[in-house]
């Protein structure tokens, strides 16, 4: 499985031709497009946007199993690279069905330690 199909890696660079600088008050709180994980270790990531001007940059909420999960950029390379304890590569969540904005799931994830997706 690809970690993301070209209808996916099309909508995240959809997002991210849309959002304007960040920290103003002009931001986007999208909806996550897809979730990654590890199926192998507790590592997860819920992606909203491709950078544009760098198409190998994702931006999103991070999970990576230490309990302090945080939003910012990923290299999706390396997350194509990336291997859990078993070996096993990330996937791509295909029943993932986002019903709430970056910024709920950053807040639930905070409070609880991990992301619950």
């Amino acid at each position: 499985m690809q970690i993301l199909t070209q209808d996916l890696r099309e909508k995240l660079l959809a997002n991210g031709q849309q959002q304007p600088l960040r920290g103003t008050e002009r931001e986007i709180d999208f909806v996550p497009v897809v979730k990654l994980f590890t199926p192998d270790a507790v590592a997860t990531w819920l992606l909203t946007e491709i950078d544009p001007d760098d198409p190998d940059i994702a931006f999103g909420l991070c999970d990576l199993g230490f309990g302090c999960p945080e939003i910012g950029n990923v290299s999706l390379s390396e997350l194509s690279s990336l291997r859990g304890q078993l070996g096993l590569p990330v996937e791509r969540d295909p029943y993932f069905k986002p019903d709430k904005p970056l910024s709920t799931y950053a807040s639930e994830a905070r409070r609880l330690g991990r992301i619950q997706a």
